[in-house]
Protein backbone atom coordinates (compact mmCIF):
# COMPACT_ATOMS: atom_id res chain seq x y z
CA UNK A 1 0.00 0.00 0.00
CA UNK A 2 1.55 3.54 -0.98
CA UNK A 3 -0.05 6.50 1.28
CA UNK A 4 -0.33 9.84 -0.38
CA UNK A 5 -0.12 13.13 1.16
CA UNK A 6 -1.74 15.75 -1.14
CA UNK A 7 -3.98 13.62 -3.02
CA UNK A 8 -6.33 16.40 -3.71
CA UNK A 9 -3.82 18.60 -4.85
CA UNK A 10 -1.95 18.82 -8.08
CA UNK A 11 1.28 16.84 -8.02
CA UNK A 12 -0.07 14.39 -5.20
CA UNK A 13 -3.20 13.37 -7.09
CA UNK A 14 -0.85 12.72 -9.99
CA UNK A 15 1.25 10.20 -8.25
CA UNK A 16 -1.47 8.68 -6.86
CA UNK A 17 -3.24 8.04 -10.35
CA UNK A 18 -0.36 6.90 -11.40
CA UNK A 19 0.27 4.51 -9.06
CA UNK A 20 -3.41 3.27 -9.36
CA UNK A 21 -2.70 2.93 -13.49
CA UNK A 22 -0.17 0.51 -12.38
CA UNK A 23 -2.48 -1.30 -10.58
CA UNK A 24 -0.82 -0.55 -7.58
CA UNK A 25 -2.89 -0.14 -3.98
CA UNK A 26 -2.97 3.67 -2.66
CA UNK A 27 -4.68 5.27 0.41
CA UNK A 28 -5.31 8.97 0.05
CA UNK A 29 -4.58 11.06 3.31
CA UNK A 30 -6.91 13.71 3.42
CA UNK A 31 -8.77 16.13 6.06
CA UNK A 32 -11.87 15.71 5.03
CA UNK A 33 -12.35 12.69 2.87
CA UNK A 34 -15.33 14.12 1.43
CA UNK A 35 -13.29 16.32 -0.60
CA UNK A 36 -11.71 13.28 -1.77
CA UNK A 37 -14.93 11.10 -2.35
CA UNK A 38 -14.08 10.74 -6.40
CA UNK A 39 -11.07 8.89 -5.65
CA UNK A 40 -13.24 5.60 -4.51
CA UNK A 41 -14.38 4.91 -8.04
CA UNK A 42 -10.61 5.07 -8.80
CA UNK A 43 -9.67 2.26 -6.59
CA UNK A 44 -8.10 3.94 -4.04
CA UNK A 45 -9.04 4.12 0.34
CA UNK A 46 -8.84 7.21 1.96
CA UNK A 47 -8.31 7.81 5.32
CA UNK A 48 -8.94 11.24 7.48
CA UNK A 49 -5.68 12.99 9.03
CA UNK A 50 -4.70 16.80 9.92
CA UNK A 51 -0.64 17.53 9.34
CA UNK A 52 -1.37 19.31 12.73
CA UNK A 53 -2.60 16.35 14.73
CA UNK A 54 0.51 14.21 14.74
CA UNK A 55 -1.58 11.24 16.30
CA UNK A 56 -3.71 10.80 12.97
CA UNK A 57 -0.62 11.14 10.45
CA UNK A 58 0.82 8.27 12.13
CA UNK A 59 -2.03 6.04 12.16
CA UNK A 60 -2.39 6.90 8.17
CA UNK A 61 1.49 6.05 7.67
CA UNK A 62 1.15 2.80 9.77
CA UNK A 63 -1.53 1.44 6.41
CA UNK A 64 1.34 0.76 3.99
CA UNK A 65 4.67 0.50 3.51
CA UNK A 66 6.02 3.35 1.33
CA UNK A 67 4.73 7.01 1.72
CA UNK A 68 4.47 10.33 -0.60
CA UNK A 69 5.35 13.51 1.90
CA UNK A 70 4.23 16.58 0.75
CA UNK A 71 3.88 19.74 2.94
CA UNK A 72 1.24 21.66 2.51
CA UNK A 73 1.00 24.75 1.74
CA UNK A 74 -0.05 27.62 4.62
CA UNK A 75 -3.03 30.21 3.86
CA UNK A 76 -0.95 33.13 2.26
CA UNK A 77 -3.15 35.35 4.56
CA UNK A 78 -1.21 33.82 7.75
CA UNK A 79 2.63 33.44 8.42
CA UNK A 80 3.77 30.72 5.95
CA UNK A 81 6.52 30.68 7.44
CA UNK A 82 5.62 29.97 11.07
CA UNK A 83 2.63 27.48 10.06
CA UNK A 84 4.96 25.21 7.22
CA UNK A 85 8.08 24.90 9.49
CA UNK A 86 5.34 23.89 12.23
CA UNK A 87 4.01 21.29 9.91
CA UNK A 88 7.30 20.01 8.69
CA UNK A 89 8.09 19.11 12.09
CA UNK A 90 4.94 17.61 12.59
CA UNK A 91 5.42 15.55 9.62
CA UNK A 92 8.98 14.21 10.86
CA UNK A 93 7.05 13.44 14.17
CA UNK A 94 4.27 11.00 12.71
CA UNK A 95 6.96 9.29 10.66
CA UNK A 96 7.95 7.68 14.01
CA UNK A 97 7.42 4.29 14.85
CA UNK A 98 5.44 3.68 11.51
CA UNK A 99 7.63 0.83 9.94
CA UNK A 100 7.39 2.41 6.56
CA UNK A 101 10.36 0.71 4.55
CA UNK A 102 10.59 4.27 2.56
CA UNK A 103 9.23 7.41 1.81
CA UNK A 104 9.48 10.05 -1.34
CA UNK A 105 9.90 13.86 -0.04
CA UNK A 106 8.32 16.53 -2.40
CA UNK A 107 11.18 19.91 -2.01
CA UNK A 108 12.17 22.49 -4.49
CA UNK A 109 15.11 23.51 -6.56
CA UNK A 110 16.85 25.90 -4.60
CA UNK A 111 16.06 24.55 -1.08
CA UNK A 112 18.99 26.22 1.48
CA UNK A 113 19.42 27.08 5.25
CA UNK A 114 17.96 30.67 5.70
CA UNK A 115 15.36 32.10 7.57
CA UNK A 116 12.10 34.20 5.48
CA UNK A 117 12.94 32.65 1.94
CA UNK A 118 9.41 30.76 1.89
CA UNK A 119 9.79 26.94 0.59
CA UNK A 120 13.64 27.00 0.28
CA UNK A 121 14.64 27.00 3.66
CA UNK A 122 11.29 25.02 4.82
CA UNK A 123 11.70 22.43 2.75
CA UNK A 124 15.71 22.02 3.15
CA UNK A 125 14.61 21.72 6.58
CA UNK A 126 12.44 18.95 5.29
CA UNK A 127 15.09 17.53 3.84
CA UNK A 128 17.83 17.62 6.69
CA UNK A 129 14.81 16.16 8.93
CA UNK A 130 14.24 13.12 6.19
CA UNK A 131 18.42 12.53 6.61
CA UNK A 132 18.32 12.19 10.25
CA UNK A 133 15.99 9.73 10.66
CA UNK A 134 15.76 5.98 9.96
CA UNK A 135 13.94 5.36 6.66
CA UNK A 136 14.89 5.59 3.02
CA UNK A 137 14.16 8.47 2.03
CA UNK A 138 14.40 9.88 -1.74
CA UNK A 139 13.75 13.36 -2.08
CA UNK A 140 12.45 14.88 -5.26
CA UNK A 141 13.41 19.00 -6.03
CA UNK A 142 10.85 20.08 -8.37
CA UNK A 143 11.52 23.00 -10.77
CA UNK A 144 9.48 25.56 -10.86
CA UNK A 145 5.63 24.54 -11.18
CA UNK A 146 3.80 25.61 -14.53
CA UNK A 147 0.94 25.76 -12.57
CA UNK A 148 2.42 28.43 -11.18
CA UNK A 149 1.38 30.30 -14.39
CA UNK A 150 -2.41 29.18 -14.03
CA UNK A 151 -3.45 32.43 -11.99
CA UNK A 152 -2.32 34.39 -14.54
CA UNK A 153 -4.69 33.09 -17.36
CA UNK A 154 -7.74 35.71 -17.24
CA UNK A 155 -4.95 38.67 -16.53
CA UNK A 156 -3.46 38.11 -19.70
CA UNK A 157 -6.81 36.99 -21.71
CA UNK A 158 -7.89 40.44 -20.85
CA UNK A 159 -4.97 42.92 -20.78
CA UNK A 160 -3.15 41.32 -23.18
CA UNK A 161 0.18 41.39 -20.68
CA UNK A 162 1.92 38.39 -19.03
CA UNK A 163 3.34 40.23 -15.51
CA UNK A 164 5.92 38.40 -13.88
CA UNK A 165 8.81 39.41 -11.68
CA UNK A 166 11.20 37.69 -13.58
CA UNK A 167 13.81 39.00 -16.13
CA UNK A 168 12.12 38.42 -19.44
CA UNK A 169 15.16 36.23 -20.84
CA UNK A 170 15.79 34.29 -17.56
CA UNK A 171 16.04 31.01 -18.09
CA UNK A 172 13.53 29.10 -15.37
CA UNK A 173 13.75 25.30 -15.08
CA UNK A 174 9.93 24.59 -15.22
CA UNK A 175 7.38 21.36 -14.48
CA UNK A 176 4.13 20.22 -15.24
CA UNK A 177 2.67 19.36 -12.10
CA UNK A 178 1.89 15.59 -13.54
CA UNK A 179 5.25 15.13 -14.42
CA UNK A 180 5.77 15.66 -11.12
CA UNK A 181 3.18 12.92 -9.88
CA UNK A 182 4.45 10.42 -12.08
CA UNK A 183 8.67 11.15 -10.89
CA UNK A 184 7.47 10.65 -7.44
CA UNK A 185 5.34 7.46 -8.25
CA UNK A 186 8.75 6.12 -9.84
CA UNK A 187 11.11 7.10 -6.75
CA UNK A 188 8.04 5.28 -4.90
CA UNK A 189 8.13 2.13 -6.47
CA UNK A 190 12.09 1.81 -7.48
CA UNK A 191 14.67 0.08 -5.14
CA UNK A 192 15.22 0.68 -1.42
CA UNK A 193 18.95 2.46 -2.84
CA UNK A 194 17.38 5.13 -4.74
CA UNK A 195 17.26 7.32 -2.12
CA UNK A 196 18.75 10.86 -1.83
CA UNK A 197 18.34 14.28 -3.61
CA UNK A 198 16.89 14.11 -7.31
CA UNK A 199 16.19 16.99 -9.76
CA UNK A 200 12.86 16.96 -11.78
CA UNK A 201 12.53 19.37 -14.40
CA UNK A 202 10.43 19.13 -17.98
CA UNK A 203 11.89 18.90 -21.58
CA UNK A 204 13.74 22.18 -21.71
CA UNK A 205 14.14 25.81 -19.72
CA UNK A 206 11.66 28.18 -20.39
CA UNK A 207 11.85 32.38 -20.10
CA UNK A 208 8.92 34.51 -19.50
CA UNK A 209 9.26 35.81 -23.12
CA UNK A 210 8.55 31.70 -23.97
CA UNK A 211 5.78 32.06 -21.84
CA UNK A 212 4.16 34.85 -23.23
CA UNK A 213 4.69 33.08 -26.98
CA UNK A 214 2.86 30.27 -25.53
CA UNK A 215 -0.42 32.35 -24.66
CA UNK A 216 0.13 34.32 -27.38
CA UNK A 217 -0.46 31.14 -29.44
CA UNK A 218 -2.91 29.56 -27.11
CA UNK A 219 -5.61 32.33 -27.50
CA UNK A 220 -4.93 33.34 -30.66
CA UNK A 221 -3.97 37.19 -29.54
CA UNK A 222 -0.66 39.08 -28.86
CA UNK A 223 0.79 38.77 -25.47
CA UNK A 224 3.80 40.91 -24.20
CA UNK A 225 5.81 40.19 -20.92
CA UNK A 226 5.32 43.53 -18.17
CA UNK A 227 8.24 42.47 -15.71
CA UNK A 228 7.10 43.96 -12.77
CA UNK A 229 9.97 45.86 -10.59
CA UNK A 230 12.02 44.88 -7.89
CA UNK A 231 10.46 47.97 -5.43
CA UNK A 232 6.63 46.82 -6.25
CA UNK A 233 7.66 42.99 -5.89
CA UNK A 234 6.05 42.62 -1.92
CA UNK A 235 3.42 45.71 -2.75
CA UNK A 236 2.33 43.10 -5.27
CA UNK A 237 1.74 40.45 -2.60
CA UNK A 238 -0.02 42.65 -0.15
CA UNK A 239 -2.31 43.77 -2.81
CA UNK A 240 -3.20 39.62 -3.56
CA UNK A 241 -4.15 39.60 0.28
CA UNK A 242 -1.28 37.79 1.38
CA UNK A 243 -0.16 39.00 5.06
CA UNK A 244 3.38 41.47 5.85
CA UNK A 245 5.24 38.28 7.01
CA UNK A 246 4.27 35.88 3.85
CA UNK A 247 4.77 38.79 1.68
CA UNK A 248 8.11 39.08 2.92
CA UNK A 249 8.78 35.87 2.52
CA UNK A 250 8.00 35.58 -0.90
CA UNK A 251 9.72 38.74 -2.15
CA UNK A 252 12.81 36.99 -0.56
CA UNK A 253 12.14 33.77 -2.20
CA UNK A 254 12.13 35.50 -5.55
CA UNK A 255 14.98 37.38 -5.10
CA UNK A 256 16.89 34.45 -4.12
CA UNK A 257 16.15 33.07 -7.33
CA UNK A 258 16.49 36.06 -9.45
CA UNK A 259 20.04 37.07 -8.01
CA UNK A 260 21.29 34.04 -7.42
CA UNK A 261 19.72 32.07 -10.33
CA UNK A 262 17.83 28.94 -10.11
CA UNK A 263 19.44 25.60 -8.68
CA UNK A 264 19.55 22.98 -10.99
CA UNK A 265 21.51 19.89 -11.52
CA UNK A 266 23.59 18.19 -15.22
CA UNK A 267 21.27 15.20 -14.50
CA UNK A 268 18.01 15.62 -13.64
CA UNK A 269 15.10 13.80 -13.70
CA UNK A 270 12.98 14.87 -16.93
CA UNK A 271 9.39 15.20 -17.50
CA UNK A 272 7.58 14.93 -20.82
CA UNK A 273 4.96 17.94 -20.78
CA UNK A 274 6.13 21.19 -22.82
CA UNK A 275 5.28 24.29 -21.64
CA UNK A 276 3.19 24.76 -24.68
CA UNK A 277 1.30 21.62 -24.37
CA UNK A 278 0.53 22.59 -20.78
CA UNK A 279 -0.40 26.43 -21.64
CA UNK A 280 -2.92 25.12 -24.54
CA UNK A 281 -4.45 22.59 -22.26
CA UNK A 282 -4.93 25.34 -19.56
CA UNK A 283 -6.76 27.75 -21.98
CA UNK A 284 -8.69 24.50 -23.37
CA UNK A 285 -10.19 23.62 -19.82
CA UNK A 286 -11.05 27.91 -19.51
Amino acid sequence: MYIIMGGTGHVGSAAAAELLRRGEAVTIVTRDANRASEWHNEGAEIVEADVEDVPSLNAAFQRGRRAFLLNPPADTSKDTDVIERRTVGRILQALQGTGLEKVVAESTGGAQPGSRIGDLNVLWELEEGLRSQAIPAAINRAAYYMSNWDDLLETVRTTGELPTMFPEDMPIPMVAPDDLGVAAANRLTSSLHDTGIRYVEGPKRYSASEVAHAFSKALGTPVRVAVIPREKWKGGFLQLGFSDAAATSYTRMTEASVDSGFDVSDDPLRGDTTLEAYIEALVAKS
